[in-house]
């Protein structure tokens, strides 16, 4: 369940096992990744890639040794007996063994004016819009790997890039921090939230409060793109598998959750690397796990 690194990866190990195995894609094929303009950080890619690119390569090799990629989403699973049943849109699937790469989805702001303008100005995707705020003021939301790696892809159209955090140092790699501080296009503003987003057609301005004194000032600017984290994609699992206190599945160090024959990888049981490279990694070992499984 799930096509981002994680699922594509498990699809590849499990498809070499000659276990013939389905991958039910949810709604987005290559998960994140899909979304991500240019991966410099995954072995193999000295120049770096574009996302869908590598999304591509991923689906090639495990359809090469015979997985099948159904574009489908799961609307509900039953693991109280062996085989297990998921049932999605199209249809109910049996399986003997089920490995959970759902991932994580955008976390919102929820602040006034979000949901009105996502679309007309708010956005969490830069590569799918950033070609639309061609000589734009633009705020980027955010002070991790994501919010700079986006703030830097924008200035590819923007006119000005400001990255608002709510802290006074950033969270992302030193790299990154670097390359987004060294570019004219860039700058930031320190202790800072976002508490209301305003506009009549379109995004024209936000509400900007500073986390110390609590002053508040309206601010003038043509976008909004969030990227404060994410929320494991978990709600199909409740009272069923364990999970922490964010929601994230638990799992050993085997990938293994606590309904045995059912493993999970990526993003949906990792709330601290969040990496591609780990989320295939996570993959294949849930794969490699799940063969031993039904060997047994």
């Amino acid at each position: 369940m799930g096509s981002g690194p994680a699922g594509m990866s498990a699809a590849l190990y499990a498809a070499r096992a000659n276990l013939e195995p389905i991958v039910l894609t949810g709604m987005n094929l290559g998960g994140q990744v899909a979304n991500t303009a240019e991966v410099e950080n995954y072995p193999g890619f000295p120049e770096g890639i574009q996302g869908p690119e590598l999304v591509d390569l991923f689906q090639a090799q495990a359809e090469r040794f015979g997985a099948e990629f159904v574009f489908d989403n799961a609307t509900e699973v039953d693991f109280s007996k062996r085989p297990f049943k998921v049932s999605s849109y199209s249809g109910d699937y049996q399986a003997e063994s089920l490995i959970l790469a759902t991932g994580a989805s955008v976390r919102h702001l929820g602040v006034p004016g979000e949901e009105e303008f996502t679309g007309r100005g708010v956005s969490y995707c830069g590569t799918c819009d950033g070609h639309f705020f061609q000589e734009k003021d633009l705020i980027v939301v955010g002070g991790g790997d994501s919010a700079l790696e986006e703030g830097i892809f924008l200035t590819r159209y923007a006119k000005t890039v400001t990255i608002v955090h709510r802290r006074d140092e950033l969270r992302g790699g030193i790299y990154l921090e670097n390359k987004a501080r060294e570019n004219p296009k860039i700058s930031f503003m320190w202790d800072t939230i976002v508490t209301e987003i305003h506009g009549d057609k379109s995004v024209h301005a936000v509400t900007l409060q500073d986390t110390k004194t609590g002053e508040e000032k309206e601010h003038p600017i043509d976008g909004v793109f969030v990227f404060i984290g994410h929320i494991p994609n978990t709600s199909l699992f409740e009272g069923v598998l364990d999970m922490d206190e964010r929601g994230y599945l638990v799992v050993d160090s085997h990938m293994h959750t606590n309904v045995p024959g059912v493993y999970a990888a990526g993003e949906v049981a990792d709330p601290h690397f969040q990496q591609i490279v780990t989320s295939a990694g996570m993959g294949g070992a849930a794969a490699m796990e799940a063969v031993d499984f039904l060997e047994e």
